[in-house]
């Protein structure tokens, strides 16, 4: 039996929730599949399910699956620190590993697992499972400091020394040397090759040899190359991929415009960052008689030059993406071609995939074309001089005058594109970034949060808006093709999140299970300026699915758009070259059944492969920036900073600081009285004096301590504001009760009350530490 992709999912998702039945119209909407066409896909998929005899039609027309419910299953085990795990299946609902029941497993391995209990479906929490089997290990190799043993340990051990590892999503392991490898420099960072993982009797030990010495850990850049050994992402080119990188020119090949629309005398501009050096996208902008604008957002044709199979494409289909870190960019493409030839830098010829669109005073598009083209940038212009022309800068006004009246105009069409993405719902996370400025060493000497105007605001929605384009023409062609997806919310985690906003006196309209982007956007109309704003805002963000690529069309929740592709970024971003490769293909002619057939077999592969690696990247992005701003705050003990309580947790209070930097204020540093944590409210209140922590709040805080190789930053408050407590009276009336009834308890046995006020003191300190 062959199922397709579509059938699979559907059969996966039934087999899973066997004990529930579901009408078409719910699979429709948990799918997407409610527009006509897709409707009608899934009809017809469902009707070969039941044909085969996978699933079954009850009376009532609800569909359920057939068979006994699976209770064994194969998945990839992620640590959690706190002694648990979960288990990612087929890319559905997590599976719930309790503490004592991973047998051993490190995170990331390969693991076969028995469902213990399960759980509706619809709560969106995973069910729980006890690791049966290490099916495959994911770590060959770990990357780590090196501490040397004396020559009498050697003896006395047969070990070289240890390693404690990074990157092991804080499970702790001791890596024993075995004297086969590189003996390496004491404090050196290395990599060592695994020889035996953790057992029953040894749980948190391994042995293993060096089998490279990265450099001494003191040594400048040692502690980002470290990450990407940590990571296993490559940081130079074979040479087979060099060497195919050295034939092209620095020029393009005059019998390369053949065929190509000719746009060099178009008045074409890039905008990016004063740094970049990668030019995937130039802009150019004419207002058409009838008040229309015709948008051309022009793309580095890199498919031109990568072909399929060839060596810089399976280099770029294993690196997936480029990978920016605080003082370094580990390229997808080698910079012959990322920086070079397909790099559209001003005054010199290059190829693009052009993608053309009339855009009414609404901002729908009532016309595009997609085709090859050339041009000739005129101008490389960048954010920091875009916005200071929007914000009156005479002499860049002046400077800049032959384009003035353009830039005005892409300004009022980014205002348009704004506005149809907000009243469709679409969701603005403005969260707050961070620019780490280092020194020639490496040493983070700055850090401050990444303002964005205009003017990256402006190429986000012209970016937008063509990758939209693209996406519903091929949606509509029924043509394969990568998507990039976002999908509906996790309703346990939007119930979470509503309960939350409850202490913003907000009540989140709707049922969690289908909110709509559009109520989610007015909650934060709402918060628009208020204090609490960002860290609501990156609440959100956090209860949202992880958007990911998809050779499915299932529409981006987040922009609250139907269609959605990656086309704009083929220089940094594996799928975006893809999806440049399949519109040369079909611009040429339609495919054949068994070329779409071969397409539909080879994109999920690729859309996994891009999804991977685009987690990998921003884990190395995170840990860097974690790395850098422990760096920076190590010299800063003893100082205070105004913060924001960002998260409140069983354990303590994240503050965030204005530049992005985050600490913890672990709980048994709140001296000042024992607090109860309410999850549900995410606050934490005081038995005793009733004092309220809860997020959004103002506090001052003193940097206690700072440990650079954990990334831990620790904080103690020193002074808060009063935090608003309407909605949490009832907690706080329970808590002033309990009180009283202690005290009413204590006046009643006067000798017990000594021994109770004695108990009392130190009472606090001996739970915290439980």
């Amino acid at each position: 039996m062959s199922l397709t992709k579509k059938e699979q999912r559907i059969l996966k998702f039934l087999q899973d929730h066997q004990e529930h039945s579901y009408s078409v119209q719910e699979l429709a909407g948990i799918f997407n599949y409610q527009g006509n066409k897709t409707y009608k896909k899934l009809v017809k998929a469902l009707a070969y399910l039941e044909r085969i005899g996978e699933i079954e039609f009850l009376a009532n027309g609800r569909v359920r699956a057939f068979g006994q419910l699976q209770t064994t299953l194969t998945g990839i085990y992620r640590a959690n620190d706190k002694g648990y795990g979960f288990v990612d299946y087929e890319g559905d609902s997590d599976l719930f590993i309790p503490p004592g029941y991973a047998l051993n497993a490190m995170d990331q391995d390969k693991v076969e697992v028995t469902v213990l209990k399960q759980v509706n479906p619809m709560t969106g929490k995973g069910s729980e499972a006890r690791v049966e089997r290490i099916i495959e290990r994911h770590y060959q190799q770990l990357v780590g400091e090196f501490y040397a043993y004396s020559n009498e340990e050697q003896v006395e051990t047969g070990y070289l020394g240890y390693v404690i590892p990074q990157g092991t999503s804080g499970q702790a392991y001791t890596v024993f040397i075995l004297p086969e490898g590189i003996e390496p420099v004491d404090h050196s960072i290395v990599i060592v090759k695994i020889r035996d993982y953790p057992t029953n009797e040894n749980p948190s030990t391994l042995t293993g040899y060096v089998a490279k010495e990265i450099g001494h850990r003191d040594e400048p850049g040692v502690d980002i190359l470290a990450i990407l050994y940590q990571l296993n992402i490559p940081h130079e080119f074979p040479q087979n991929v060099l060497e195919e990188a050295e034939k092209f020119g620095l020029e393009i090949n005059p019998e390369d415009v053949n065929g190509r629309v000719d746009h060099r005398n178009q008045l074409v501009m890039t905008i990016d960052g004063a740094d970049a050096k990668d030019l995937d996208d130039a802009i150019a902008l004419d207002q058409l008689a009838n008040g229309n604008y015709r948008l051309y957002v022009h793309i580095a044709d890199v498919s031109h030059y990568v072909r399929e199979g060839s060596p810089i494409d399976r280099e770029a289909f294993e690196r997936g993406t480029s990978v920016y870190l605080t003082d370094r960019v580990v390229p997808m493409l080698p910079q012959r071609l990322s920086n070079g030839i397909c790099s559209l830098h001003p005054g010199v010829d290059r190829l693009t995939l052009t993608c053309a669109m009339e855009i009414d005073a609404q901002g729908s598009v009532v016309d595009y074309q997609i085709y090859p083209a050339v041009i000739n940038s005129s101008y490389r212009m960048t954010y920091e001089a875009i916005n200071a022309i929007y914000n009156g800068d005479k002499a860049l006004i002046e400077e800049y005058d032959p384009i003035i009246s353009t830039l005005y105009s892409m300004r009022d069409l980014h205002h348009i594109l704004e506005a149809k993405r907000h009243r469709r719902g679409a969701i603005n996370f403005d969260t707050t970034e961070a620019i780490i400025e280092v020194d020639d060493q490496g040493h983070p000497i700055s850090i401050k949060a990444r303002e964005r105007g205009v003017g990256e605001r402006l190429i986000e929605s012209f970016m937008l808006v063509a990758n939209e384009t693209v996406a519903q023409s091929y949606h509509e062609k029924e043509l394969p093709m990568i998507y990039r997806v976002h999908e509906q919310p996790d309703a346990d985690r939007m119930l979470k999140f509503a309960e939350l906003l409850t202490g913003f006196g907000i009540i989140l309209q709707g049922h969690v299970e289908s909110i709509q982007p559009k109520q989610l956007q007015r909650v934060m109309q709402k918060l628009k300026d208020s204090p609490y704003e960002e860290v609501v805002s990156m609440m959100l963000l956090r209860s949202m699915q992880q958007a990911h690529y998809s050779e499915e069309s299932l529409g981006h929740y987040g922009l609250a758009a139907k269609y959605y592709t990656h086309f704009t970024s083929p220089i940094r971003r594996y799928p975006d070259l893809i999806v440049h490769r399949l519109v040369h293909q079909y611009l040429i002619k339609r495919p054949n059944q068994a070329e779409i057939d071969r397409l539909e077999q080879r994109l999920p592969e690729i859309a996994v492969q891009s999804s991977k690696r685009e987690r990998r990247s921003v884990e190395a992005e995170r840990e860097t920036d974690a790395l850098k701003k422990a760096e920076y705050m190590q010299d800063k003990i003893g100082e205070e900073f105004e913060g924001m309580i960002s998260s409140i947790t069983s354990f303590g209070i994240f503050v965030q600081l204005p530049n992005t930097v985050e600490g913890l204020v672990h709980l048994n540093k709140l001296n000042d009285d024992y607090y109860q944590y309410y999850p549900e409210q995410w606050v934490l209140i005081g038995k005793e004096r009733g004092k309220v922590y809860r997020i959004g709040q103002s506090v001052r805080i003193v940097v206690d301590q700072v440990n650079i190789e954990e990334r831990e930053i620790d904080f103690n408050i020193i002074d808060a504001e009063n935090a608003e407590t309407d909605d949490l009276s009832h907690l706080i009336k329970r808590e002033s009760s309990s009180k009283k009834k202690r005290k009413s308890r204590n006046q009643s046995h006067p000798v017990r009350q000594r021994k109770n006020t004695k108990a009392k003191k130190h009472s606090p300190k001996r739970r915290r530490r439980k």
